[in-house]
């Protein structure tokens, strides 16, 4: 019997190393189908080998042989929708890091810092990371937020909120630790002011800023169904690059819904070209692709 469990351990480790075939035309349509249809992402054909290699690391974890049948396993199978969740979470959660387009970050403050200090004392600022992935940007926000309001002598009348679609990425988020190569940009005393040493070589951001920030799961494709609304500023970057352009200006349409009357939206440079969002007035800028909420004659 021992002799048998060897063989089997043997053989299952000798097919664990062995390279998967190539995915053919039908097989990679069926998964670009399934991919557009539940999260709006669309892969192209020069992403081919991205998608073979991601699912194939998970196929082997679970001891999946073949792309159909672990189809069928995401489909159809009994644990479906945890296998989905799980496969979603590898496929799209990107690297990131705090401060990651400057630029940005720049204007959402001279935004803040130009409001009628009225208009801050009276209501917090309502901040969205949309796309959020492990929580560097939404941190990022209320950092900056943070600076702003210790620069006006207010109090820290704020709060962020970051979404994403991956669950384990929305649970490494609230944990707040992270690798300190994530910090890479960052000065001295911001660092300093925000980030406390922590456990195994990581540092954990400031309980002061962690308060101001929480996250939820939620897929672009469901914005309709979001709880969001009067948002102050919303930012989505790195996120629309991955949807047909007839999507993009569909989500850009449900986020401008949920600002409030002269609230910004920024997103990453060249992810929306040749068309101008409803309702929203154009930023002037040559780094940044931002716009404002237009004030209604009511308002």
């Amino acid at each position: 019997m021992a002799e048998t469990r060897n063989d089997l351990s043997t053989a299952e480790g000798i097919w664990s190393l062995r390279r998967l075939p190539d995915m053919d035309e039908a097989q990679f349509s069926q998964w670009q189908t399934l991919l557009e249809h539940r999260t709006g992402i669309t892969l192209s054909s020069g992403r081919r080998s991205f998608l073979e290699t991601n699912l194939g690391i998970r196929m082997r974890e679970i001891g999946c042989s073949s792309y159909q049948a672990y189809y069928e396993k995401i489909v159809s199978g009994p644990d479906a929708i945890v296998e989905w969740a799980t496969l979603v979470d590898r496929l799209t959660v990107q690297e990131t890091r705090f401060f990651r387009d400057p630029d940005a970050f720049r204007f959402v403050s001279d935004f803040v810092l130009t409001r009628p200090r009225e208009q801050l004392k009276k209501r917090p600022m309502e901040v969205w990371s949309v796309g959020c992935s492990t929580g560097e940007e939404p941190y990022t926000l209320a950092m900056v937020l943070n600076e702003c309001m210790n620069q006006l002598e207010l109090p820290p009348l704020f709060g962020v909120t970051g979404s994403d679609i991956s669950k384990p990425a929305i649970e490494k988020a609230q944990k707040g630790l992270f690798n300190p190569r994530k910090l890479a940009g960052m000065n001295d005393e911001l660092k300093a002011r925000y980030f406390r040493p922590a456990e195994r070589n990581s540092v954990e951001m400031v309980e002061g800023i962690r308060d101001r920030v929480c996250f939820t799961r939620l897929n672009v494709l469901d914005l309709n169904q979001a709880p969001m609304h009067g948002m102050n500023i919303i930012f989505c970057q790195n996120l629309l690059i991955y949807f047909r352009r007839w999507r993009r200006r569909e989500i850009v349409k449900r986020l401008a819904e949920r600002l409030a009357p002269g609230g910004l939206l920024v997103l990453g440079q060249g992810e929306l070209t040749d068309w101008q969002p409803p309702g929203l007035q154009r930023v002037p800028s040559e780094h940044v692709l931002a716009w404002i909420k237009r004030q209604t004659d009511e308002e």
